[in-house]
């Protein structure tokens, strides 16, 4: 989310979570101020993420104590592990979602590097170093799905990477996740969120649970 009105639209729709980017090379970057004033604007039930590639603790917590964020999402190709230690050492409140690129040779093994009391859950994406997230590309779910299931004996997963109301049904009955993430998939453009693919979105999501409640 790069503004309120976005976010409002998703809240809306009934997303659970809403995300905003700390990344200065993404297209989708936010700033601290303007991510205050849209939280500040959101219910308390509605989880606000931050996303962070590579980051310290200090900047880390310096944009949670900003900002009023409830998570972080640590999207990074070489992301350490002890940043989320510390993160949730000095901020217990605060959830961390550790991002698993599909694309690593050996994804199950990146998630076991991090401390399972720590984190919240694994967002496995398309990304890759050259591009963390936001590819808009999909990954073969179903040879990743072993994998996915490796990570899941460990963890909760979110499935990430070319997410659209089109293909998600598809990609739960695969990877059957705990949540999902979409980005480029709701968007009329990048950090602009189209409302119709939003509201698709959600409405796709609900009825994949309505069927296997």
């Amino acid at each position: 989310m790069t503004n309120l009105e976005d976010a409002l639209v998703a809240v809306e729709a009934g997303a659970d979570a809403v995300g905003f980017v700390f990344y200065e090379k993404s297209p989708r970057n936010v700033s601290v101020e303007a991510v205050r004033e849209i939280v500040a604007k959101l219910p308390e039930s509605v989880e606000k993420v931050g996303v962070f590639v590579n980051e310290n603790e200090g900047t880390i917590g310096s944009v949670i104590d900003g900002t009023g964020i409830s998570a972080v999402q640590m999207h990074g190709d070489n992301e350490d592990p002890r940043v989320a230690d510390l993160v949730v050492r000095s901020r217990p409140h605060v959830k961390v979602l550790a991002a698993i690129s599909m694309h690593h040779p050996n994804p199950q093994g990146q998630a076991m590097v991090w401390h399972l009391d720590v984190v919240r859950a694994f967002l496995v994406d398309s990304g890759s170093a050259a591009k963390p997230g936001g590819t808009g590309e999909t990954f073969d779910w179903d040879a990743a799905a072993p994998v996915v299931a490796e990570i899941k004996r460990i963890g909760r997963v979110v499935a990430a990477g070319g997410l659209s109301a089109e293909n998600v049904a598809e990609a739960i009955a695969i990877l059957k996740p705990w949540g999902v993430d979409v980005v480029s998939g709701v968007e009329a453009r990048p950090g602009k969120k189209d409302p119709g693919k939003v509201r698709a979105f959600v409405r796709a999501v609900r009825e994949i649970d309505r069927k296997v409640s």
